[in-house]
């Protein structure tokens, strides 16, 4: 049963938008990082194309409407990927010592915790009855 054009349509809107979106979330990661100044123009791009989006709604042009907030979904999952990319302090000093030195065993001023005594003591039958909660009331 063929589905009527106005319902088809949406629906390859809806799957361009989620494939676009988990394309977002999924992709590698970009190499070089977006600047933070125009990853924010990157969303207020999309934060006035939803805001148009609605002012189209709300003056009866659906189709506009439809258009204009499926770019502002496209562009807020651009700013999503672009956003994943890697910062320099993120990536490991490739150029750093190459000897350095291991850490103290233990950290200075604390005692050992003996683990061995801890558990043959956890493990042996106490020495005194044990009392019964709420046994003496």
């Amino acid at each position: 049963m063929p589905l009527p054009p106005s319902i088809a349509w949406k629906l390859v809107v809806v799957l361009v938008l989620v494939g676009g979106i988990l394309l977002s979330a999924c992709a590698r990661a970009p190499r070089r990082p977006l600047p933070s100044a125009e990853l924010r123009r990157l969303v207020l791009a999309a934060l006035t194309l939803y805001a148009v989006g609605v002012y189209a709604s709300l003056t009866h042009h659906a189709s506009l409407a439809g258009i204009v907030c499926v770019s502002g979904i496209s562009t807020c999952a651009l700013a999503a990927w672009l956003s994943r990319g890697g910062r320099p302090e993120d990536r490991p000093d490739d150029d750093g010592p190459v000897d350095r030195e291991p850490p103290p065993p233990e950290p200075d001023g604390l005692a050992e915790f003996a683990w061995a005594t801890f558990e043959r003591r956890s493990r042996a039958p106490s020495a005194g009855e044990r009392e019964l909660a709420g046994a003496g009331r």
